[in-house]
């Protein structure tokens, strides 16, 4: 599979990024920009995709004529590009920074599926272009990193120059699944692996690859902690989660969601990685407790560790960051007589969950303070709160 790369001069090192909270501080060429702008002229538009930025602290909407960006607590719109010539299925952040990687959706005939526009929106201008000879499925931005996920490749690019890293041969990957880690010590990339079930993990940092066989099934949906040393996975069957160490491949813990196949949405882990939250097309959102945590006793052992880490060159375990939680999920009366029973009787279940039309894809997040976000593609941001208590509540319904 090749590509074609084109740039143009002005591609800033990410320290040197403006950011989305000020839009009015920006020059607003065609096509137009309207910060904050009224609903008033929303109702042609559709929503092709919405996507979550890298702290999730806001996200952005790809429409049928342009994007939007939103601000999460306090709910905002806080900038929106209007396009005549169409509009885009994937918007792609950098945190809050000007950078967005854009490919085209919809009508959008000037930009087509399979080239990925880097958009400098400081500049007002494309600063760089890649071109596929097949769709793009996703992008993933990094400090360091642009990642493009096609059906069976991925290519890493290198944020600076847009010259590229590596190729990574994947297995058929519609959904165009992968994600990355956002630690300043550690450099983790997830994707599908070439065999079904199996996941690659990519310590690029430790210049160390590792194959974890994570399911009998296609995998489905997969997250990172932000650090890439813990990974969630769900296979096509939608009913177990796993929680792997990336470093060794370890299984550390395993939840299942339910009984019947169901589709996993999205799956997003709490900062503290104390919850995980799982969405999938029963319209339930199910909220689990995690028994491991990749934290030390304080701030500085996780900091020596990450830095041991960084001097490794084989694939050693993380247990001294491994930590047992406190929480606890649901699991059966008969759960005592694991090994004997059946495995389902001795599965860990959710202790919380939201209930939410089925007909609607949500994708979920954690928000500060034990908020849960969950967007839709039905065009509505819904905030929950889930209590030390282990309850959970719904708080806020909003249109976006």
């Amino acid at each position: 599979m090749s590509s074609q790369v084109s740039t143009s001069r002005g591609l800033h090192p990410s320290g040197k990024l403006g950011t989305f909270e000020s839009p009015h501080a920006w020059p607003l060429p065609a096509p137009t920009a309207h910060p904050e702008a009224g609903r008033g002229d929303d109702q042609e538009v559709r929503l092709l995709s919405v996507a979550w930025n890298q702290d999730c602290g806001c996200f952005a909407a790809g429409t049928s004529n342009g994007f939007r960006i939103f601000n999460c607590e306090p709910f905002k719109e806080t900038f929106r590009r209007d396009l005549k010539s169409g509009g885009f299925g994937i918007v792609e952040m950098l945190f809050r920074c000007n950078i967005l990687a854009l490919v085209g959706g919809g009508s959008n005939v000037q930009y087509p599926p399979n080239k990925v526009m880097i958009w400098d929106d400081h500049q007002s201008r494309c600063i760089g272009e890649f071109a596929f000879r097949s769709d793009v499925r996703a992008v993933k931005l990094a400090k360091d990193y642009i990642v493009i996920v096609l059906e069976r490749k991925i290519f890493v690019y290198n944020f600076t120059d847009l010259k590229l890293l590596y190729q990574i041969d994947t297995l058929s990957n519609p959904k165009g699944l992968c994600c990355l880690s956002h630690h300043s010590n550690t450099s983790v990339l997830a994707c599908p692996g070439v065999h079904q079930g199996h996941v690659r993990v990519e310590h690029f940092g430790l210049k160390m690859a590792k194959t974890i066989p994570a399911h009998d099934s296609h995998i489905s949906c997969m997250s990172l902690t932000m650090d890439g040393l813990l990974l969630v996975t769900a296979s096509t069957k939608g009913t177990l989660i796993r929680i792997f160490n990336t470093m060794d491949g370890t299984r550390l813990q395993e939840v299942r969601r339910g009984l019947d196949k169901a589709e996993i949405y999205s799956i997003a882990l709490s900062p503290n990685v104390q919850w995980l939250a799982v969405s999938s097309d029963k319209g339930t959102v199910h909220i689990f407790s995690l028994r491991v945590r990749v934290a030390g006793e304080d701030a500085s052992n996780e900091q020596r560790a990450l830095e041991r880490m960084d001097h490794q060159n084989s694939s050693s375990s993380i247990d001294p960051l491994i930590q047992a939680n406190t929480g606890s999920n649901a699991s059966s009366s008969l759960s005592f007589m694991r090994g004997i029973l059946p495995k389902y009787f001795s599965s860990e279940w959710s202790f919380a969950q939201f209930h939410l039309p089925e007909v609607t894809r949500y994708i979920v997040a954690f928000g500060a303070q034990n908020t849960v976000m969950m967007v839709g593609l039905d065009g509505r941001l819904i905030l929950g709160i889930v209590s030390v208590s282990c309850r959970v509540d719904l708080a806020d319904s909003v249109p976006i």
